[in-house]
């Protein structure tokens, strides 16, 4: 275990692509997360209304957002971002979008499974406010973004109770003893 720890650690402050203080300040905490390594510390990066939002899941809140990333570890024998890019644009002073363009490593039942994706932070004041996970850099399906807008409410729906499920199971969001 210790390794693993190291070894994230490692690659979580490998962020020399990055070149602004936003970025450099969330980065490694999100390669964490990510990397199925993540402490409470690593969670700082949230506002306390913050969301995070993937195919399936749609999170309200840092104990959401915690169960969720939690959970990887649950999944995934290994969950890592292996390749990015990262461009930031800033909208006003204070706020922010941060695209990572990249490619993401996940073991399951032995079996590696690599993904393209595209994250995208909206910051507010230093702090994460909205992150969306976009596989394969497609929008995530809601009642604005496909054709039958009841399609899309069923998926928003069915991404909420994945989310619930997830929090239960993962203890309502409680940090794992170490």
């Amino acid at each position: 275990m210790e390794n693993k720890e190291e070894a994230c650690f490692k690659e979580a402050c490998d962020f020399s692509g990055a070149n602004n203080s936003f970025v450099h300040h969330i980065l490694p905490h999100l390669l964490r997360l990510y990397g199925s390594c993540a402490t409470s510390k690593d969670f700082e990066i949230y506002a306390p209304h913050a969301s995070f939002e993937d195919p399936l899941m749609s999170a309200h809140g840092v104990k959401q957002i915690k169960s969720a990333f939690y959970s990887l570890s649950k999944v995934f024998s290994e969950s890592k971002i292996v390749e990015y890019s990262i461009k930031e644009n800033m909208v006003s002073p204070g706020q922010g979008e941060i695209l990572i363009d990249n490619k993401q490593h996940y073991k399951f039942l032995g079996k590696d499974i690599d993904m393209v994706s595209l994250i995208k932070l909206y910051v507010e004041e230093g702090k994460i406010v909205r992150h969306e996970d976009w596989w394969d850099k497609k929008p995530i399906s809601n009642r604005e973004t496909v054709k039958l807008p009841l399609l899309g409410r069923v998926a928003e729906m069915t991404r909420r109770g994945s989310m619930l499920a997830t929090h239960l199971f993962m203890r309502f969001g409680k940090d794992p003893r170490v």
